[in-house]
């Protein structure tokens, strides 16, 4: 057995995953405050993607709408990390070979990198180009990206259930 294979069986195995997964509350009360948290994660960056491609909230500066934002977006993510986490200690075992659940750690890794990226080049710079209806082009393919890979992590979410 690979060692991967291994610790999600162990994990699984544990009583925390075995009472996680066998208590009539615990799995559904998780899961609903994982969804919940994922919807302020992706609510909140929306948002910021909506403003960078013109469609909303075009008068107020990206970085205002930021300084608003990250912090309830971190605070989602922190929940949403946490609570996956325990979903996923829950059913490790059958989390190792489904399809779904490893096309969205592909996409979740994939979204990390975007943000990197963004306030590592094009984010620098901009006080240069907030305050414009029309964002440069590297910043609306962040947003493009960021809006197509987190749909494709609610997709594959929800997908986990049927694998």
């Amino acid at each position: 057995m690979p060692l991967l294979q291994h610790l999600c069986q162990l994990l699984n195995d544990s009583s925390l995953g075995t009472m996680i997964r066998e208590s009539d509350y615990a799995y559904s009360i998780i899961e609903s405050v994982h969804v919940l948290a994922i919807t302020l994660v992706v609510g909140t960056i929306a948002i910021l993607d909506l403003r960078m491609l013109g469609v909303v909230l075009r008068p107020i500066a990206v970085t205002q709408i930021a300084q608003a934002v990250f912090p309830l977006t971190w605070t989602g993510f922190a929940v949403s990390f946490l609570s996956g986490f325990l979903l996923f200690w829950a059913e490790s075992a059958k989390m190792y070979g489904n399809p779904s659940f490893r096309v969205k750690l592909i996409l979740l890794a994939l979204v990390g990198l975007n943000p990197l990226i963004f306030h590592s080049t094009v984010y620098r710079r901009v006080h240069e180009w907030e305050s414009n209806d029309r964002t440069p082009w590297r910043a609306r393919t962040a947003a493009i990206a960021s809006l197509t890979l987190w749909s494709g992590i609610i997709i594959a979410g929800r997908a986990i259930a049927y694998f």
